[in-house]
């Protein structure tokens, strides 16, 4: 294993690649996809998820990461092929042990990508309807929206990233798991099954039988705190799970403050601002006080058993800022620890890298949930989104800080 690869595996990038990264995701724009820097970022972090050796799980983790529309998918893997595998490109490389030399076209990108002679790169901003030209990736206005914190949007704000949304959630809702089932004529061949069904025609392999990853349905529950302090965050992040709910159908959401309310009943199609505003003048004592514990323990008693299982990921957006009782905290997360697969808590004072969940009721839940993740913009909640599915294809890492 190279140098770079080994880099890569414990999420240090080599700067060629970052480059490189930067280089196609420039030729992305020029094509027309919408690609913005955190989308280069993201395509970085999704290189340390894939075998770097392996060719199609590259070109699945970038063509995830960079959040390619269907219609773009041809044009993506001719723009892939010339970045990552043109033969002038690449040096000779040595095989890794048990693998046979690969041809010059077929060798790993990120092989190809240290390989390559590359500059630094310079950012520049660019006009919303300007092409990227060179090898320079640029801002536009759909990126500083997404960057742009949620305390400082305006109701004009949170109409211009519903579009975004829309565009942006088939992609990002979607993730192909590392575990194998049967397929159909593609795939790659199962010789197990295949000798098994050679056995009924004498041994003649007449049909190979083939596996395939399949593309994850998650699960979700989603409990939104919409106390004064998280008034603002609550309207973007519940829009953002209302227009998530058009492409993941199985999804609960709640809103918690002194009381739980469950919330899917009015996540319906139609205009996501005017649910966002039915449902903050639905809830009760919204933008009021907080009993993160009373709330939870609602939650446990009377919705637990029934919404959430070992197949269930388990959403909490709050700053964990509470009145209440912290030990309740405490005993509501253990019982939902317990129960579902995983347990995200996303905070959106962990966007300022300075932040420490020194919160007592933080403090008290911390023991139970696998990732703490930053929800203080838009970009923020497509990774913890990103963070989540991949919790269902079992891709997530170990507890901890998704800075």
């Amino acid at each position: 294993m190279s140098r770079v690869t080994q880099r890569m595996r414990t999420g240090k990038p080599d700067g060629g690649l970052v480059a490189q990264v930067a280089r196609f995701a420039c030729v992305l724009r020029g094509g027309g996809m919408d690609v913005g820097l955190g989308d280069e970022v993201d395509a970085i972090r999704a290189l340390t998820l894939v075998d770097l050796l392996d060719v199609a799980e590259v070109r699945r983790a970038l063509r995830i990461a960079f959040k390619v529309r269907p219609r773009h998918w041809d044009q993506f893997d001719q723009a892939f092929h010339d970045i990552w595998l043109s033969p002038n490109r690449g040096g000779r490389r040595s095989a890794a042990p048990g693998r046979s030399k690969l041809r010059p076209s077929e060798r790993a990108p990120v092989q190809a990508a240290t390989s390559a002679s590359v500059g630094p790169t310079v950012f520049r901003p660019v006009a919303d309807d300007a092409t990227a030209a060179g090898d320079r990736p640029g801002y536009s206005p759909a990126t500083l929206l997404r960057k742009r914190p949620f305390e400082q949007c305006t109701a004009e704000d949170l109409d211009a990233m519903t579009r975004l949304l829309e565009l942006r959630l088939p992609s990002l809702a979607t993730l192909r798991s590392r575990r194998l089932v049967a397929a159909g004529r593609r795939g790659i061949v199962d010789l197990r099954r295949s000798f098994r069904r050679s056995i009924g025609t004498g041994g003649e392999m007449l049909v190979l039988a083939r596996r395939a990853r399949p593309i994850e349905k998650p699960r979700l529950v989603v409990l939104c705190d919409t106390s004064g302090s998280m008034d603002r965050h609550s309207q973007f992040v519940l829009a953002f799970v209302t227009a998530l709910r058009r492409v993941v159908p199985r999804i609960e959401a709640f809103s918690f403050n002194t009381s739980l309310t469950r919330l899917t009943p009015w996540l319906v199609a139609g205009d996501v601002v005017r649910t966002v505003q039915r449902i903050t003048d639905g809830v009760a004592d919204w933008s009021g006080g907080t009993k993160i514990g009373e709330t939870l323990c609602a939650f446990v008693r009377d919705h637990l058993e029934t919404l959430v299982n070992g197949k269930t990921v388990v959403a909490i957006v709050s700053d964990g800022l509470d009145r209440g009782e912290t030990v309740l905290v405490g005993e509501a997360m253990e019982a939902i620890s317990s129960r579902a697969r995983r347990v995200i808590w996303l905070n959106p004072l962990a966007g300022d890298a300075r932040y420490e969940p020194t919160a007592r009721a933080m403090q008290a839940a911390m023991p139970f949930i696998d990732r703490l993740v930053p929800a203080h913009n838009l970009e923020s909640l497509e990774r913890a989104l990103f963070e989540l599915v991949a919790s269902n294809s079992g891709r997530a890492g170990s507890r901890g800080f998704l800075p």
